[in-house]
């Protein structure tokens, strides 16, 4: 009984044996005298003989002829191949694929040429195959699908060209982006979907949304969402948290998705108890404690934990101990949900830094990059100060993009430090347009250059005019004067300002000033400057206050201004917290017609309460004296608006009652309380709200006259207020409302601010 397969094998047999004639009487094995090449145009006949299996002298073999056949396909260059006995010849008939003459797009927008040339395969002069265009058509797909575009379509058309040559056009239908309608969670009892929502990225569709991509539908970006979730929970006691599944699903039209993210919260955990041991010699555990932000009985953070290693590390390290390792031990009981953590603080290798290469400053050169470098080669490694390196070079914003590698070096106990940063654009020509309650409406032109010639200096030119507030600045900064951490500038001014509204004048001041600064440690900083300015008061009207009318006219000011600065805030632009203090004095009189002496302190604190919302206590305070002389006009301190909210701008402070006119104080002080917090809104509407008091005072004038109201009471406003950044620039307003004040003083119930650059 014969098998099925043995069957099929039988008959394949006696199919190839019938394809081939029998050898005539007396010829047992047909030998292929001739190979033949027809329809080869652009291939060398010789090149396709190569590609066989056989080769004349050889007996025609049904299976390599076979396999030769297969090789010719492979090679991808033709369209067609069939081989043919005749006689004791090998014909092997050839259509050739066409060469591509030209790729062409059709009907793309959201997507540029340049962007799908660099995606696909084929190119002008490469050999046409369906397969590579189909494969080019799934990467254009793939494109347009990370876009947010499923409903888009490819379809390949081929125009002939003489010479078999091709035109090869990919039609687009791109579609619509593809939104999400719907983002769902399910499992989550302790948070809402829409407090859930506000932590991910993906957001659901909406009119607002025109200038982001976050409502397009991106399997990358889901990914992410799934991290925040987690890290989110993580950071509120949820040490056991998953998430189960993120189901994305397609509508029939292909128009939206509907996202499902099924959550386990788990149990919510706090932390237990928290200790510090070490092995390093002189190291007090108990010092260490202090730096922990957490304690026992709090909610479980995670990120509290990660930054505590990160601290810890940096003040070991600030102790002396260049090799150390940190280890958090973790260990769980989920009886009493507690979660205790065991910080080990050890020796670590000892490893030097070998090298310190850099790559892709194509324009900055390697200095301006290694002169913020904490470490040089042949200093201990330290993680601390490497990461406070990566913070400074980001700090010079010349950079898109500074990523910093420990690399093994020539030895065990050598490590290289690869820095690899991407530039960007540090120049600029600005425009700006706004209006503000101080300054009337308002029109900016900046031009400027921050990395001058790749050396890191900075050149600008501005000029600001103002319905009251007009100036021009040319300004010139050296980060490193003489290839030391010293900062050295000069800056030539000329600032014209309409006080008719609360004084009764006009200021213009020209001048110029040269400047140096230099850290004192890590943290704290000095600066010096020197400025020699011709002030006018002008424009005085004959019914101004005497105090006024005697200040009219040029005076010469000559002053030295020195001022100290610790700054440990965790951004300059939008503390979160942290705190700065900064003490100036100024004294003029060396030249010049004045004689006087300046003191002001400033300082801030801020802390975060929850979620992202933050509270601020900055204040104040100055005094001025002169020096034999009396306190002129321009010297003294105007104290209400921008930094006393709910009085105008030198709304309190020593006042004129005969003339209504403000005159200044010789000494100030301001103190304000601020909550800022988010409002809910979506993330395209970046709107924050506060809640405000200020306090302050101002007074002190001599020689004092029974026409001035000048006290020492204090005045208190409170209020709120909005921010919003705007695609247009920043807008303020706020409303302030005095609580204490006096008779005599100027208020304003609403501040606004407005600026736009582009």
């Amino acid at each position: 009984m014969i098998r099925r397969g043995s069957l099929l094998l039988w008959l394949l047999g006696v199919s190839i044996a019938l394809a081939w004639p029998l050898p005539a009487s007396g010829q047992l094995a047909p030998v292929i005298r001739e190979i033949v090449v027809e329809g080869a145009q652009r291939i060398d006949p010789e090149t396709v003989r190569s590609y066989l299996l056989v080769r004349e002298g050889d007996v025609f073999d049904p299976a390599r002829i076979d396999r030769s056949l297969k090789s010719l396909f492979a090679t991808g260059l033709f369209a067609d191949v069939a081989m043919v006995r005749d006689g004791d010849r090998l014909i092997v008939r050839l259509a050739e694929n066409p060469i591509i003459n030209r790729v062409a797009f059709e009907g793309n927008r959201a997507i540029d040429n340049d962007v799908l040339e660099a995606e696909i395969g084929l190119r002008p002069r490469v050999i046409y195959t369906r397969t590579r265009v189909q494969s080019d058509v799934r990467r254009i797909l793939t494109l347009y699908r990370r876009a947010g575009r499923f409903a888009a379509t490819v379809e390949p058309k081929i125009i002939q060209l003489p010479e078999n040559r091709v035109d090869l056009v990919f039609e687009i239908d791109e579609g619509p982006r593809t939104l999400v309608e719907s983002i769902r969670f399910v499992g989550n009892e302790h948070f809402s979907d829409s407090r859930l929502r506000s932590v991910i990225r993906t957001r659901e569709a909406a009119w607002w949304r025109l200038l982001t991509t976050d409502d397009t539908y991106d399997p990358d970006r889901l990914a992410l969402d799934q991290e925040l979730l987690r890290r989110f929970y993580l950071s509120r006691g949820y040490a056991d948290f998953r998430v189960i599944s993120a189901v994305a699903e397609l509508t029939p039209d292909r128009r939206d998705f509907f996202i499902t993210f099924t959550v386990d919260e788990g149990e919510r955990y706090r932390f237990g108890t928290v200790e510090v041991v070490t092995t390093l010699p002189d190291l007090d555990p108990d010092d260490l404690l202090r730096e922990i932000r957490f304690s026992s009985g709090d909610w479980y953070n995670a990120l509290a934990l990660e930054r505590t290693v990160d601290t810890l590390a940096d003040s070991v390290g600030d102790r002396g101990f260049a090799f150390v390792d940190v280890r958090p031990r973790v260990a769980r009981n989920r009886e009493e949900l507690t979660i205790d953590v065991l910080f080990e603080i050890d020796e670590g290798p000892r490893v030097f830094v070998e090298r310190i290469d850099i790559s892709g400053n194509v324009r900055t050169l390697d200095r301006v990059i290694r002169r913020e470098f904490r470490l040089v080669e042949g200093d201990p490694f330290n993680v601390s100060r490497l990461r406070r390196s990566q913070q400074r070079i980001r700090d010079l914003d010349f950079f898109q993009s500074v990523e910093i590698d420990q690399l093994p070096g020539s030895a065990p106990d050598r490590a290289v430090i690869n820095v690899e940063v991407e530039e960007k654009s540090t120049g600029s020509i600005t425009l700006g347009a706004g209006f503000s309650t101080t300054s009337g409406a308002i029109g900016d032109v900046t031009i400027r250059e921050r990395n001058l010639l790749g050396r890191g200096q900075d050149l600008s030119a501005r000029l600001v005019i103002a319905q009251r507030d007009s100036q021009i600045n040319v300004s010139f900064t050296e980060p490193y004067f003489l290839g030391r951490q010293i900062s050295a500038g000069a800056d030539v001014f000329r600032i014209s300002t309409d006080r008719q509204d609360e004084s009764s004048f006009d200021e213009k001041s020209i001048g110029g000033a040269v400047r140096f600064g230099y850290p004192v440690t890590e943290h704290l900083s000095q600066s010096w400057r020197y400025s020699l300015r011709q002030t006018t008061i002008e424009n005085v009207p004959s019914d101004a206050s005497i105090f006024i009318r005697e200040a009219e006219g040029d005076t010469i000011i000559s002053e030295v201004f020195q001022a100290l600065t610790y700054d440990r805030r965790d951004s300059r632009i939008r503390p979160r917290e942290g705190y700065f203090g900064r003490w100036g004095i100024g004294v003029a009189g060396l030249g010049g017609d004045v004689r006087y002496m300046r003191n002001q302190v400033d300082g801030a604190y801020f802390l975060p309460l929850f979620e992202e919302s933050v509270f601020g206590l900055s204040a104040s305070a100055g005094y001025v004296y002169g020096l034999g002389q009396d306190v002129r006009l321009f010297e003294r301190f105007f104290v209400g608006g921008d930094n006393l909210r709910g009085f105008e701008t030198a709304g309190i402070g020593p006042r004129d009652l005969s003339t209504d006119d403000a005159l200044g104080g010789e000494w100030f002080y301001t103190v304000s309380a601020e909550v800022a917090f988010p409002l809910g809104l979506p993330e395209e509407l970046p709107i924050r709200g506060r809640l405000f008091a200020d306090a302050g005072s101002a007074g002190g004038i001599s020689p004092s006259s029974p026409v001035v109201a000048d006290t020492s009471s204090i005045r208190v406003a409170v209020g709120a207020g909005l921010t919003w950044d705007s695609p247009f620039g920043p807008i303020g307003l706020d409303f302030g409302f005095p609580v204490i004040k006096e008779d005599f003083d100027k208020t304003q119930t609403l501040r606004v601010n407005f600026g736009a650059r582009f």
